[in-house]
């Protein structure tokens, strides 16, 4: 059955659905990985994106039950050259389309997924429709992602605690990864998860050992009547901010954000540690990033930067235990190359007694 999407821009690329579905509105962007779709798929920071996969069979070796890096299915939407219809290799696997249609999400396949991407590399992420119908939508009529309040969507409900150890980590909820709590609770850490918006005072009263504000979708500049909270909590407890964490502690000590013109996703962007000179690969999912300039000297220096297009990657406060990475030190899907941020962090729990500082 013909299918089509339409963008914000004009054109329209045909593709076949998977099955009949109604007008789908989302932004689209492109996840260049040849492997880890599954993770791509449950990821809450794609919330509210159509994702377009670039190579060419997506789905080979299935969808199972225990790589999800949330409870369901994210996407708006995901377009993809050929859906294959491999289910696995163990009871209860299930193909790419199963487990997208069964969350109400829209597959499109056989579309020229290499010219659709030129297009969104040239002119940027922007709104789209998947449709059966395209002239009779008109994009524009949508609001965009960047105006959306889509954190509540993603985030907890009510507190939850997972795993137990001698270290206590609150996790501020603004659209988690599964595989963030996984490695902490690997090194030994009780976390509690608890939703983006939980005052101060209920934090207080979980007696932490430290903090982490988590990934997630949307623009950051959505959740500024948030930010003196934040603050606060930064500068009371070792804090460790990855990809939209790291984005709001930015903004919350005084920095500035701006849109990527079509984002880093993927697991090959290269990052370099400005203080040893190293370059690693990391994953990364984000349209947003912290802009250099904007921030403040006596509050932040940066740590490491893109090799790519120079973009801040991750931050050092100068006076507090505060660290931040705009990329997944916990990868899934993508190299463990940075998984040491995470025994980073965890040293400056040890040493939270004492005067820490990382002028």
């Amino acid at each position: 059955m013909k299918s089509y999407i339409k963008l914000e821009t004009g054109e329209i690329f045909e593709g076949s659905w998977q099955q009949a579905f109604p007008d789908t509105y989302g932004e689209i962007v492109f996840f260049t990985g040849m492997t880890g779709y599954q993770e791509v798929m449950t990821d809450p920071s794609f919330h509210g994106q159509i994702v377009v996969f670039t190579y060419p069979l997506i789905g080979n070796y299935g969808v199972n039950p225990t790589d999800n890096e949330s409870t369901q299915p994210q996407p708006a939407g995901i377009i993809v050259s050929e859906a294959c219809g491999t289910s696995g290799h163990y009871e209860g696997d299930q193909t790419l389309a199963e487990a997208a249609l069964a969350a109400g999400i829209p597959v499109m396949e056989n579309v020229d997924t290499r010219a659709l991407v030129k297009n969104i590399r040239e002119k940027g992420d922007m709104g789209a429709v998947m449709s059966g119908n395209p002239e009779s939508v008109n994009v524009g009529e949508y609001e965009p992602l960047g105006e959306r309040d889509v954190i509540d969507t993603v985030t907890v409900d009510k507190q939850i605690t997972v795993g137990s150890g001698d270290r206590h980590v609150v996790l501020m909820d603004f659209g988690y990864k599964q595989s963030m709590v996984d490695q902490l609770n690997k090194k030994g850490c009780k976390v509690t998860i608890v939703p983006y918006d939980t005052p101060k005072e209920t934090i207080e009263g979980l007696a932490p050992d430290g903090l982490l504000f988590s990934n997630g979708p949307g623009n950051p500049k959505q959740l500024e009547h948030y930010l003196s909270t934040y603050k606060e909590l930064a500068e009371t407890y070792p804090t460790l901010g990855i990809c939209l964490g790291h984005q709001l502690l930015a903004l919350a000590f005084g920095g500035e954000t701006e849109k990527l013109r079509f984002g880093h996703r993927g697991a090959n962007q290269p990052v370099q540690d400005l203080e040893t000179n190293k370059v690693f690969m990391s994953s990364q999912n984000h349209s947003y990033v912290v802009t250099d300039e904007s921030l403040p000297k006596e509050s932040f220096r940066i740590k490491y930067k893109n090799v790519n297009d120079g973009s801040v990657e991750g931050m050092m406060h100068t006076k507090f235990p505060i660290m931040t990475a705009q990329f997944h030190p916990e990868a899934h899907p993508g190299p463990a190359d940075s998984e040491e941020i995470f025994d980073e962090f965890l040293e400056t729990i040890e040493n939270k007694g004492r005067e820490a500082t990382y002028a």
